[in-house]
């Protein structure tokens, strides 16, 4: 018999077995953002499986592209990665044209690439600002907002949106840039490169973010690709694949650019890499501006595909278009039979468009490749092993958003 009651109590504690507990991390947890919820099976604090559920902010967006037009269903990537709406738009554009085999101005071109960058810096401004919140770094939230703000006032101007912009269309762009616009981005790209020392002086080398985003979340080259993974999240790993170098679109033949990678494969690489590409987006806009040529802004093969300047006869509408469903043009010969893959580096990654086209105005079916629902399929991966209070970590350096992913 033990001696006291406290010995009889530590041997008990000492002979207790432990067995794995299941908690639900969101929907409502602020690091998963109110719409991703992942069910931990946790030994301690330790994961054993990680497994995410999504669908919270499902929208249909596929389906809905089966009864309008390919015009019409340009808005809809709006909602896809709505923090970079601009991004999107171009990568939808270039699908579009690569199957109906329409050629775009050069000077849509340049503009659509200088867009498309500042959609990128927008994208990793945002991606900063949250990845720092969720870990506890307070001040970069504020700075980056003050920056992200200005890009926002000058998509404003050129298209009177934000966010949902819409501004680029099939075969161009909606309209053209203003010399106001071009000497206002033209003086943020001055400023802009002191700004990421500011965000860098704050974090990258902090004893405190060392220790959050060192050696955790690791991937290596190998499993990365098995993954699926794209953009700065495959790139931490070491893998050099940017599709804007290894399958050009739009002016990204012309500017000259690096596309940074890491090698550990772990959560600061992934950071790094997304301060490293903020430098060459910069970069790519300055030479866009410098190098912008004159001409159109559409291609003159395509005036029906997009909203018309001025009033148009609105014909008799066709009956395999669904009811409500307004043609402005014409049944077109262009849409021939046929399918086709094209994709975008994104932020977040490879955005692709699949489209199956029966010969209408219609796509038969259009199927997304989003990169934020490969990245969370992955999570199971990298959040295999660590802490809890890794997860946060991790789900901030792959860069996420559950509007693509629950499209």
């Amino acid at each position: 018999m033990p001696e006291n009651k406290s010995e009889s109590k530590q041997t008990t504690v000492q002979h207790m077995a432990y067995e794995p507990y299941t908690v639900a991390m969101g929907p409502q947890h602020p690091a998963t953002h109110g719409v991703l919820k992942l069910d931990l099976e946790l030994d301690g604090e330790t994961i054993l499986e990680c497994k995410p559920t999504v669908g919270f902010l499902h929208r249909g967006v596929e389906k809905l592209a089966e009864n309008i037009s390919y015009a019409q269903c340009l808005p809809l990537t709006d909602r896809l990665d709505y923090i970079a709406a601009m991004a999107n738009n171009v990568a939808y554009s270039v699908a579009v044209e690569t199957l109906l085999g329409i050629e775009v101005p050069l000077r849509a071109k340049y503009i659509r690439t200088m867009v498309m960058e500042m959609a990128r810096l927008t994208g990793h401004l945002l991606w900063l600002a949250t990845h720092a919140l969720d870990i506890g770094a307070m001040t970069v939230f504020l700075y980056c907002f003050r920056e992200r703000e200005n890009l926002l006032d000058m998509f404003e101007e050129i298209c009177g949106a934000r966010l949902t912009t819409s501004y680029t269309c099939i075969g161009g762009v909606r309209q053209d840039v203003t010399g106001h616009f071009l000497e206002s981005l033209h003086a943020f790209t001055d400023e802009f490169p002191s700004r990421i020392a500011e965000y860098e002086t704050l974090i990258d080398k902090n004893r405190i973010w060392l220790q959050r985003t060192q050696g955790v979340g690791v991937v290596s080259a190998e499993d990365a690709v098995s993954l699926g993974l794209t953009g700065p999240t495959l790139r931490g790993s070491g893998v050099d694949y940017d599709v804007r170098k290894h399958m050009p679109y739009d002016a990204y033949p012309y500017v000259e650019f690096e596309v940074p990678i890491g090698s550990k494969g772990d959560v600061y690489d992934r950071y790094r890499c997304r301060m490293e590409e903020m430098h060459q987006s910069n970069s790519i806009i300055r030479q866009c501006i410098e190098a912008l040529p004159p001409g159109p802004i559409r291609a003159e093969d395509a005036p029906d595909l997009v909203m018309p300047y001025g009033p148009q006869k609105v014909v008799e509408a066709d009956a395999t278009f669904s009811s409500g469903i307004i043609k402005l043009v014409e049944d077109r010969k262009r849409f021939i039979k046929g399918d086709v893959y094209v994709a975008a580096e994104v932020p977040k990654g490879e955005l692709g468009f699949y489209f199956v086209s029966d010969g209408r105005g219609v796509p038969y079916r259009m199927h997304i490749r989003s990169p934020s629902y490969i990245h969370i399929g992955a999570l199971p991966f990298l959040c295999k092993g660590q802490m809890v209070a890794d997860v946060i970590a991790i789900i901030g350096s792959v860069d996420v958003v559950l509007g693509e992913c629950d499209r």
